[in-house]
């Protein structure tokens, strides 16, 4: 019963558990991308990118998910990593004319 009682803390670290390595792919795919394909596909700078999905990967360290006082920052983190892997991550790829990589 204790489990079903605590579930929600199971999941929300599950959850933190799961965006560290999240935003730590996206720092590494940042970083091994050539400089010019940000601005190719109309994207921020690569030192831009670099500056947000690392901010984004201490942020989501440093605060234990979205139980702890800093929630909004640790959402936020998950955001802006996720709005790379999503929208950066296959604008930058198309660009450099690879298909599907990693």
């Amino acid at each position: 019963m204790d489990l079903l009682y605590r579930l929600d803390d199971w999941i929300l670290i599950g959850l933190w558990l799961l965006a560290i390595p999240v935003g730590g792919y996206a720092f590494i795919h940042a970083l091994l991308q050539r400089s010019d394909a940000f601005t190719a596909a109309d994207k921020l700078t690569k030192p831009a990118w670099l500056g947000i999905t690392g901010a984004s990967v201490l942020v989501l360290v440093v605060f234990r998910g979205p139980q702890e006082g800093g929630a909004l920052f640790w959402l936020a983190g998950l955001v802006a990593v996720l709005v790379y892997i999503v929208d950066v991550k296959p604008a930058i790829v198309g660009v450099q004319g690879g298909g599907q990589r990693w």
